[in-house]
């Protein structure tokens, strides 16, 4: 986090496709 902005290092995009995953995981979990 705060690694030459993020988006430039690619590592900022990635934790937002991680935390995206677990949101969806999370809300099939609340749906079922």
């Amino acid at each position: 986090m705060g690694n030459g902005g993020g988006y430039s290092n690619g590592s900022g995009f990635a934790l937002l496709v991680v935390l995206f995953i677990l949101l969806i995981i999370v809300g099939a979990a609340f749906m079922c």
